[in-house]
């Protein structure tokens, strides 16, 4: 048996077929999905994508990504790359249990395909950018965008980094990750970093 990184569970039979959609053998096999559809539970996350061109479309391109992003961590240790990978299919598959099934499922793929890209530098990024914050060089945060979908950043504070993606903002330019954030407007720039953390005032190194 054979888990797919980005799919479903499968066996030899199913493992040609997946290879005969990666080869492009016939018209409706390479419309569908990197995984096998006839493994796909009635009522499933998959039976969704392999039923939805665009998700299906989506999912060709995190196949294409997380291939890109494994040979990049071929070194990596411990194999970070293919733990996360399986947690974010079981994420991915949770999206049953939302009032928008499919939104929930687009939007996983958005984040993760950007998420990859910007972790194992897959794309154009723009930096390194340091901010100095509170006159504190302990303080120091240094930052590079990737010109992912969403946008991306990743910043560096110490041994500490965070991936945060571009947010709505009224003004500036506000990128949001799971305990940070950082807000520039006007050439200065509002950091927060870490769990209840307080606002950090900072500005760029010329």
């Amino acid at each position: 048996m054979k888990i797919f990184p980005f799919g479903v569970t499968a066996g030899t039979g199913a493992g040609l077929l997946l290879l005969g959609c990666w080869m492009g053998v016939g018209t409706v096999m390479a419309e569908g999905p990197s995984f096998p559809c006839g493994k796909a539970d009635v009522g499933s996350i998959e039976e969704l994508i392999c039923r939805d061109g665009g998700l299906s479309a989506l999912d060709r391109k995190m196949a294409e990504v997380y291939a890109a992003a494994s040979e990049k961590a071929v070194n990596e240790h411990p194999p970070v790359l293919k733990a996360e990978q399986r947690g974010w299919i079981r994420g991915r598959n949770d999206c049953w249990k939302s009032n928008d099934r499919r939104t929930c499922v687009e939007d996983s793929y958005r984040l993760r395909i950007a998420e990859l890209q910007a972790r194992y530098v897959l794309v154009p990024g723009t930096g390194p950018v340091t901010y100095f914050c509170e006159g504190d060089p302990r303080n120091e945060v240094i930052v590079t965008f990737f010109r992912t979908d969403p946008p991306t950043m990743i910043a560096e504070r110490g041994d500490q980094v965070s991936l945060m993606y571009l947010a709505p903002s009224g003004s500036g330019a506000k990128y949001q990750g799971r305990n940070e954030s950082l807000w520039e407007h006007h050439g200065e720039a509002v950091i927060t970093w870490g769990y209840n953390s307080r606002d950090m005032r900072c500005k760029r190194k010329p």
